[in-house]
């Protein structure tokens, strides 16, 4: 087996590197929601994508710069995380019941995406696609950079609220004892909404950085499904940079698996790198 020039396996663990900042950003809001609201939002994933085709949409027909369609996306997302909280504290949705709830919410949005786009292969083409920069031999594309400095950033903003603000430490004191929290005065249910709407916001965010580039299917959605389980599961529950982390290190080693064997290859790493980290620390979930 002839292994690839240095300069082809450097471009690869570069996009990898941006690939998997995609798949921290994703999983922010998931290990968040997971971690300290104990709820496996599987819609998370569908809002995601969902804000990725209103993105496409305004882009293309409006001529809206897709950055600014984070004003409508962000808001919007924001209220359907509420919504769904609210739905879940009203009816005392248990975490695995949870998980098929938002399962079930998950294939209806798919078949809204459908419907109103079809299953057609999209692309949005904006000034933002053709960008790209030099580093060397190496190039960087606008996108997925933009992508990489907006994951690093809204981890480290969640991590400094979680930590340094009185809201992050009253949510991990609830998530470590709820009824403990609610006898010192701490409202669970609005910190819950709260948090619920900051993490389908994330989604809204990963959804444009999607949009601009990556091409869109309805179907796709289960695709990053698993990747992303894998980054939160890897990085830990309700850790801001975790997710990151853990994604980087998928997304590298996929694209490193793809520059030296071959593409149907990569999707065994991300399970084979779980399945590790799970052997050794068995007690880590």
């Amino acid at each position: 087996m002839n292994l690839p020039s240095g300069t082809l396996l450097a471009q690869s663990a570069l996009s990898g590197l941006f690939v998997g900042a995609l798949y921290g950003l994703l999983g922010l809001g998931l290990s968040l929601s997971w971690g300290l609201l104990r709820q496996i939002n599987l819609a998370h994933f569908a809002l995601a994508f969902l804000a990725a085709y209103v993105c496409f949409q305004l882009s293309s027909v409006a001529h809206v710069d897709p950055l600014l369609t984070l004003a409508l996306i962000v808001p919007g997302c924001f209220a359907a995380g509420v919504a769904i909280q609210w739905l879940f504290a009203r009816f005392r949705i248990s975490p695995f019941n949870s998980l098929l709830v938002t399962f079930g919410l998950t294939v209806m949005l798919e078949s809204l995406i459908q419907g109103i786009w079809t299953a057609d292969f999209r692309r949005l083409e904006s000034t933002y696609g053709d960008a790209r920069f030099r580093l060397g031999p190496l190039y960087v594309p606008a996108p997925e950079l933009l992508t990489f400095i907006v994951a690093l950033a809204l981890s480290l903003a969640v991590w400094a609220i979680l930590k340094y603000t009185d809201a992050g430490r009253a949510l991990r004191a609830a998530a470590e004892d709820g009824p403990i929290a609610e006898a010192f005065g701490i409202d669970r249910k609005k910190l819950a909404l709260l948090l619920a709407g900051v993490s389908a916001a994330s989604a809204g965010i990963g959804g444009v950085c999607i949009a601009l580039s990556q091409t869109l299917a309805p179907s796709q959605i289960y695709a990053w499904i698993g990747v992303v389980f894998a980054a939160v599961m890897m990085g830990g529950l309700g850790r801001p940079f975790g997710p990151l982390v853990a994604g980087i290190v998928i997304g590298v080693s996929e694209a490193l698996t793809m520059a030296i064997t071959a593409p149907s290859w990569a999707p065994l790493v991300s399970f084979s790198l779980l399945l590790v980290v799970l052997l050794a620390r068995p007690g880590r979930f």
